[in-house]
């Protein structure tokens, strides 16, 4: 290409003794059909005119370009901020402190010369929110000593109810008829139990220490306490032997013989020494 040029404008290298070809920009002179005139750093053009060849006041068609020049720096986009208000996690208190705070540093600057909604606006409302909980605590306080009396006041009657009803029950010897006069209510007779069920779930395992077995049930409803037996392996009619009572649905059975088989059953015992029938039985070898 620049041979090219070279033909038809005559280029002779300037100080720099370089070619035209180095990139540099070079303007000629609008309307100019052939002539001498001097280009980037002394570079000497001579334009020979080609005929049915357009004319152009400058050697290229980007003209105002150095191929070697730095690129221009690009425009940075700024992230604009955003304001983190958290009203969710502020108390009444923090808010009116928030408006006082915002108010104070808006008057008189100028990056907010028209606040919307106004400062005083602002300030109107910051205020009723102050009032409300200057009110809302004198009444919690209130309400605090108020409940502490009705406390002690409820504490008072109630030791008073279960004094008077001592006293009733012992003059009346437990006359329901005498009671009942004296506008006492009565508590209901108890529903008969009936014959105590089978114990349930009965579950043994080993237990802390050697010699030891740990027993659980299901509670029996109506049962007063829990017989519980144990048998040697293998078990027959006579091996089963008293072991322990239990008023709770659970029991640690301690004496065993570390190493042996053992079975072990419960049955619930309720009123007027109701018992129930034998729960099936559980076995496991001592610890």
């Amino acid at each position: 290409m620049f041979a090219a040029c070279e033909g038809i404008f005559g280029v002779h290298g300037g100080r720099g003794g370089g070619p035209l070809g180095s990139g540099r920009k070079i303007r000629g002179t609008k309307g100019l059909r052939g002539g001498v005139w001097r280009g980037h750093k002394g570079v000497e053009v001579h334009q020979q005119p080609v005929a049915g060849m357009a004319f152009y006041d400058s050697a290229f068609f980007d003209s105002g370009i150095f191929y070697d020049s730095e690129p221009a720096p690009q425009p940075r986009r700024r992230k604009m901020a955003k304001v983190k208000l958290g009203l969710q996690n502020l108390t009444p208190d923090q808010k009116v402190a928030l408006v006082n705070t915002i108010i104070t540093s808006m008057t008189g600057n100028a990056n907010f010369t028209t606040p919307n909604p106004s400062l005083a606006s602002g300030t109107t409302l910051k205020n009723s929110l102050a009032t409300g909980i200057s009110d809302y605590n004198t009444t919690a306080a209130l309400l605090k000593t108020k409940l502490g009396t009705r406390d002690a006041a409820e504490a008072a009657v109630d030791a008073w109810l279960t004094q008077q009803v001592s006293y009733a029950e012992n003059v009346t010897g437990g006359d329901k008829v005498k009671l009942e006069s004296g506008g006492f209510p009565i508590r209901a007779d108890a529903a008969p139990v009936g014959p105590m069920t089978q114990v349930l779930n009965l579950v043994v395992s080993a237990g802390d220490n050697d010699g030891t077995l740990d027993c659980g049930w299901d509670p029996t409803k109506g049962a007063g306490s829990y017989e519980v037996q144990v048998s040697v392996d293998p078990v027959t009619s006579t091996s089963w032997a008293f072991k322990d009572v239990s008023n709770i649905s659970t029991l640690t059975l301690t004496g065993l013989t570390s190493g042996s088989k053992m079975w072990v059953r419960t049955r619930a015992i309720g009123a007027g020494n109701n018992k129930g029938p034998w729960s099936d039985p559980a076995t496991k070898t001592v610890p």
